[in-house]
């Protein structure tokens, strides 16, 4: 009678694993990555550190000078009406990009991290 039982709870829980393994994704689900991974591709995902929002002269000075002291960063101008804003860097978590800002916290103040695409 014992072993029956253990052979019963044995052969169930078999059966609950192999159905975890088989997996059936549907197609609203693949389509659903599949834009995302197109969305990531062309806007990005994490953050970017903001060194600067205001007039667009003393945008382009401190890309300038963002660009001589750290040449090997990414940077970016944004036109958001009617201000510029210099955008640094690109990061996967804001954890990086909050480690990045202390790197850059010598130079400039004011400094925040903003979602990718913003």
């Amino acid at each position: 009678m014992k072993n029956k039982l253990i052979l019963g709870i044995f052969l169930s829980t078999c059966g609950v694993l192999s159905a975890q393994n088989s997996t059936k994704i549907s197609k609203e689900i693949k389509t659903f990555l599949e834009k995302k991974r197109d969305y990531n591709r062309a806007i990005g995902f994490g953050y970017s550190i903001q060194i600067y929002n205001g007039k667009e002269v003393t945008a382009k000075s401190r890309l300038a000078k963002f660009k001589v002291l750290y040449p090997t960063v990414k940077t970016k101008l944004v036109y958001n009406a009617p201000e510029w804003k210099v955008q640094v860097g690109t990061y996967k978590t804001k954890l990086d990009a909050d480690r990045a800002m202390l790197i850059f916290k010598k130079e400039y103040t004011g400094l925040i991290a903003v979602p990718l695409g913003k």
